[in-house]
């Protein structure tokens, strides 16, 4: 037993030491602790017929900046939410995750205003909103905006184009304006 425990000492010791030079010990490496969310964000726009959107997303920022200048840089954010729209009488409840590219422009170390883009899928419990028939349960969700990061919050207004891109027939879609808040953990 006091070989085992003298053998898992020493592998501890190794291993705090990395293996190198023992007379002289590196630092461990910092290991960043990675989530799969990084923000929550709460939406609430209309269709130009009057039905109610209410969504509630979970958001990751990407890790990578593209085309980083003086000016700004690329980077975006992976979107997942919980959407509730009404209108007509009719309740139809989906999910949606989407990629959305963003530039954001550098005003200073806190706040950065930015337009966003993109293209993501959603899932919806009906078809028909009222006169509206959307053909699929399946829909893209497009999007183009703009908002402000400052510090930890966003505030975002973007256009919103769900549609099945005409896989079937009729395909009348359905126009948002949106506004959104997150708040980044």
């Amino acid at each position: 037993m006091k070989i085992v425990r003298t053998g898992i000492l020493a592998l501890a010791t190794l291993s705090l030491y990395g293996g190198g030079d023992l007379r002289s010990p590196s630092p461990a490496p910092v290991v960043e602790e990675q989530s799969w969310i990084d923000a929550v964000t709460i939406n609430y726009g209309q269709s130009k017929d009057n039905i109610d959107i209410y969504r509630l997303g979970l958001r990751k920022d990407f890790s990578s900046r593209w085309f980083e200048s003086s000016v700004g840089y690329l980077s975006g954010y992976w979107e997942g939410s919980l959407n509730y729209w009404n209108g007509y009488g009719v309740d139809n409840f989906g999910i949606a995750l989407s990629p959305v590219f963003a530039y954001y422009f550098n005003v200073s170390d806190k706040v950065h205003p930015y337009l966003e883009g993109g293209i993501g899928a959603s899932l919806f419990s009906k078809t028909e909103m009222g006169p509206r028939d959307l053909s699929t349960h399946y829909l893209f969700e497009d999007r183009f905006g703009g908002g402000l990061r400052i510090g930890r919050w966003d505030f975002g207004f973007r256009y919103m184009h769900y549609s099945n891109a005409s896989i079937k027939k009729p395909n009348d879609g359905i126009d948002i304006f949106i506004g959104s808040i997150s708040y980044k953990f």
